[in-house]
């Protein structure tokens, strides 16, 4: 082929491949955000149910925030139904995950029926994981009560291009989860919402860990809410999906009753309405841990890449928790700590501060990529004192049978990230100890100032962790090695636990590639 007529197919090729990046670039400009209508928490909702009922409470624990932890998923799906049931003024909702699946349908419904009572409802989810949701969140949308807004909207629905578009933008998720009342009660912590989280699937299931928190702190939950809502990367749903007729409404509520007929629902329902957790939530004698309690957060403008370093949130939780003195028990879903983090728990553990690590198995996690970051730093961690514990696809003293996750949970995979520091102080929340939800997520917790949760979770590390997990050791040659025990036997394996030669092979690949910024 003569060179000019090769020099003008590749000219060509150029100018269509430019032409096709600035159409894309068009069509997925994000709408304006001129006259999007601003709204705030009420603060005003002591007569509510909810009030009345909390009130006494509040005035027997001044300056206190009562707390009680959800460690069965079931009771987390209860304490999320219930305060929905019960709201009169207002439902401020934020979630990284919402599933249209079962339990995301009966509260996706809850919603609904609370806006039908008057309630003002406020949905704010990341768009990062709405596929398949456009037609539920418009026709939420519809509704006169329900406002519904996307965080870091992809423009283009379908097919889900932001990543080749805007990547830096749509890099940055919005992974708080937080579910208010009222501004009376709140849940918040590592759940989204769907049926793995909420225990009721017998696929994938999640060992998770929420709060239920009256008191103080709620308000600082609805004054992050208004920052997010308000922020500059919430965009309201009628600026990017089509309008919907009532009539879709109308199916939301009849899909939510199909599934509630289901025999699997009415099975699951039951359990949960039968729960010692929702016998006492329903009888007022939940007993609170009354603390002093912290919120923790996000800037909302790190979802546009504008927040500053210093207060990016490992700052902010470093400055309110402080630094450990004499224990430290972590527990991660997503555990990549990166040369700078293992300078800093292999200097705690050289100063004497024992260090304990909770996270996924390689055979559990839903991620490798992550693993990888974290398999790496195995054997430094290990040699300097640090103790390493990973929670397998099932209990290891029940393979073969229905297992009970070390929070109460039946369970195949951690997700729960939580920490508490010199038996006195605890973390709940949704952040990882991994550089996303260091640098790009944004994320939010709470520090709980309670000897009672944080020797809980020492106990817990002191008990039930080693029996219920492989324990990751080195052996005088430098190989690591895994011991997990089966009633009076302990088993060792030489290869990570439930893996196959191919699985392992990938992820020592993956420890070489510079992701660790993307994990």
């Amino acid at each position: 082929m003569p060179v000019s007529r090769r020099r003008r197919r590749i000219l060509l090729v150029v100018f269509v491949l430019g032409c096709g990046v600035f159409l894309l670039r068009h069509y997925s400009r994000l709408p304006s955000l001129d006259g999007r209508p601003i709204s705030t928490s009420i603060a005003d909702t002591h007569e509510t149910q909810l009030g009345r009922a909390i009130s006494p409470l509040l005035e027997a624990h001044p300056n206190l925030s009562g707390i009680f932890p959800l460690r069965d998923a079931r009771d987390a799906f209860a304490a999320r139904m219930r305060v929905a049931q019960r709201a009169e003024r207002t439902l401020d909702v934020q979630y990284y995950i919402w599933r249209k699946d079962m339990t995301g349908t009966l509260l996706f419904q809850a919603l609904h029926d609370a806006a039908d009572r008057g309630v003002r409802v406020r949905l704010l989810l990341d768009d990062n994981n709405t596929s398949g949701l456009d037609p539920i969140l418009a026709a939420l949308d519809s509704h006169s009560n329900i406002d519904v807004r996307l965080f870091n909207p992809f423009v283009i629905r379908k097919p889900r291009i932001g990543y080749l578009t805007d990547f830096f933008r749509a890099n940055r998720r919005m992974h708080n989860k937080s579910f208010t009342a009222d501004n009376q009660a709140t849940i918040i912590g590592g759940r989204n919402v769907g049926d793995e989280y909420f225990g009721a699937t017998e696929g994938v299931l999640f060992v998770d860990l929420d709060v239920l928190a009256i008191g103080p702190v709620v308000n600082k939950v609805s004054e992050d809410f208004d920052r997010y809502w308000n922020s500059a990367s919430s965009y309201p749903v009628d600026r990017l999906l089509p309008r919907v007729s009532a009539e879709q409404l109308a199916n939301l509520t009849a899909a939510a009753k199909r599934v509630e007929a289901a025999p699997e629902a009415v099975s699951y329902v039951n359990a949960v309405r039968d729960s010692p957790f929702m016998q006492q939530l329903v009888a007022k004698t939940l007993q609170f841990e009354w603390a002093a309690t912290r919120m923790v957060s996000d800037d909302p403008a790190k979802g546009l890449g504008r927040a500053k370093p210093e207060e990016l949130f490992p700052q902010r939780l470093e400055k309110v928790i402080g630094e450990p003195t004499s224990e430290l028990e972590l527990v991660s879903a997503y555990f990549v700590p990166t040369d700078a983090g293992v300078k800093s728990f292999v200097g705690l553990a050289q100063s004497g501060v024992k260090v304990k690590v909770l996270t996924n198995a390689l055979e559990a996690t839903d991620v490798p990529a992550v693993h990888a970051g974290y398999a790496k730093h195995r054997k430094e961690l290990l040699k300097a004192g640090v103790q390493l514990y990973e929670l397998g696809r099932v209990s290891a003293t029940d393979i073969g049978g229905k297992h009970v996750g070390i929070w109460g949970s039946s369970g195949s995979s951690l997700h729960a990230k939580t920490f508490a520091v010199d038996g006195s102080r605890v973390f709940v929340g949704s952040f990882n100890f991994d550089p996303r939800s260091a640098k790009l997520n944004t994320e939010l917790g709470f520090v709980i100032e309670s000897a009672t949760l944080a020797q809980d979770i020492e106990r817990t590390f002191a008990t039930r962790v080693p029996n219920d997990t492989y324990e990751v050791n080195l052996s005088g040659e430098g190989q690591l090695y895994w011991i997990a025990h089966d009633g009076d036997r302990t088993v060792r394996y030489d290869t990570e636990p439930g893996t196959s030669f191919w699985l392992r092979a990938f992820v020592w690949l993956l420890s070489f590639l510079p992701i660790d910024s993307f994990l």
